[in-house]
């Protein structure tokens, strides 16, 4: 009954400058939030209630409805299509998010909960994230960091970056580059056709890494005690190094080398670009052993 009155009230006041509501939830609660245009940023705070506080004016309003343990937050317009509405929200640390929007901003910090987030134009910053998450936007950056679970990025005009995650991670761009540092995964597939791949994570044994694109570099660290078996494409690009590798297998425009014990696998792939292994922290440079793609025989060494 509580929710059904805030509801009224929320949307029966056209002439409001502002939305402060405050609604008390229970544990497990999923938080749902479209908002056309402008800003949604969500924090955590330590209260058993979620806090919306809105800039919205005469022609904006917020419909707010609750059904078990979901709670809807939607921005309309009275005369077509909302204007720009900024959103603020405070949650508890375990709420889950389902954020989307079409010209909106969204920043997450902190929450420790299932995350998904889709804008179209517009740039994803989310802090946080425990199990399922799922980032996307067409015209803007994405960026996360502190992340844990089966995490997915993507954008396609612009780059994505994670940053300190955990888990299994798909990062895709299309027009930017896809940075992935301080990375804990055994499964990680990276892939762009119009920017650079950066991978700076741990090479688990028995882990799968796939880092793709067609016109970029490629540049992964690597360290002294890493095992894997590298297998690197490319059709009109290098491939370099900073330390001595042996190849072990060459094919036309392919080839293979062992680390260690081999026990990982990591696939390498651009069509014209350079391919480089670095040590971890280190600046991509031209490294001590270079193969070129017209004669894979031909190895340069300092």
């Amino acid at each position: 009954m509580l929710l059904t009155v805030l509801t009224l009230l929320v949307t029966a006041l056209p002439e409001a400058q502002q939305t402060d509501t405050v609604i008390p939830v229970r544990a497990g609660t999923r938080l749902e939030v479209e908002n056309y245009g402008g800003e949604t940023t969500v924090r955590t705070w330590d209260k058993p209630a979620i806090r919306i506080v809105a800039d919205n004016g005469a022609r904006e309003r917020l419909e707010i409805h609750s059904l078990g343990t979901l709670l809807s937050v939607k921005a309309q317009g009275r005369y077509g299509p909302p204007r720009s509405l900024n959103l603020e929200i405070a949650v508890p640390l375990h709420t889950e998010l389902s954020l989307s929007g079409v010209n909106t901003d969204v920043t997450v910090d902190g929450v420790q909960g299932g995350i998904s987030v889709e804008t179209v134009n517009g740039q994803v910053d989310v802090k946080g994230g425990d199990g399922f998450v799922s980032l996307k936007s067409v015209e803007g950056e994405v960026s996360l960091e502190n992340a844990r679970g089966r995490i997915s990025v993507s954008s396609v005009n612009e780059g994505v970056r994670v940053k300190n995650a955990n888990g299994d991670i798909s990062a895709e761009s299309v027009n930017g580059e896809v940075r992935l540092e301080e990375i804990t995964s055994a499964s990680v597939d990276a892939t762009t056709v119009n920017g650079d791949v950066i991978y700076d994570g741990a090479i688990q044994d028995g882990g799968r890494y796939s880092l793709n694109t067609h016109n970029g570099d490629v540049t992964v660290g690597v360290g002294e005690k890493v095992n894997a078996t590298v297998m690197v494409s490319t059709f009109s690009g290098e491939f370099e190094a900073s330390f001595p590798v042996q190849l072990t297998e060459t094919r036309r425009n392919r080839f293979r080398f062992v680390l260690g014990s081999g026990a990982a696998q990591l696939t390498l792939k651009s069509f014209q670009g350079t391919i480089r292994l670095v040590r971890p922290g280190e600046r991509p440079s031209k490294g001590r052993f270079r193969v070129k793609h017209k004669d894979k025989d031909n190895r340069d060494r300092d």
